[in-house]
């Protein structure tokens, strides 16, 4: 039985947290795209109507949702792996499919000119830079 308060125990309690994490931001936010397409289209295309992106909104909807539910479920099975088998690798994809999903949010903030927008997406970089590092740990 692993000490949690070790640093192994505190490694793996930090592997959990933040694959759980993941799997509830990017599984939440994929899984509203699906059943909200119309909605969120709409709003991308006056989010983006003045960018050089304009002409491309569904197909960045498509594939961003792409990223977010495989984000999601990779960090939510990585997840149940890291709890019951101590195995932090499907985790550890599903935090680096997380980030690469966070850089493309973070450039359609930026080619829309919505500075605040694309500053609120820092921490959740950061703690998925984290979490890829925690996740490749033993």
């Amino acid at each position: 039985m692993l000490a949690l308060h070790t640093a192994a125990g505190a490694t793996y309690l930090m592997q959990i947290f933040a694959s759980g994490f993941l799997a509830v931001l990017f599984l939440q936010s994929g899984i509203d795209k699906i059943v909200d397409r119309r909605g969120n289209l709409e709003w991308l295309k006056g989010h983006f109507a003045k960018s050089p992106l304009a002409g491309i909104v569904t197909a960045m909807l498509t594939t961003i949702t792409i990223l977010e539910v495989a984000a999601g479920a990779l960090s939510a099975v990585g997840c149940v792996f890291v709890i019951f088998s101590r195995d932090s690798t499907v985790a550890f994809y599903g935090a680096i499919v997380s980030a690469v999903g966070i850089i493309a949010l973070f450039f359609g903030q930026r080619m829309a000119k919505d500075y605040a927008g694309a500053a609120v997406l820092v921490p959740y970089f950061l703690l998925t830079v984290v979490a890829i590092y925690l996740l490749a740990q033993p």
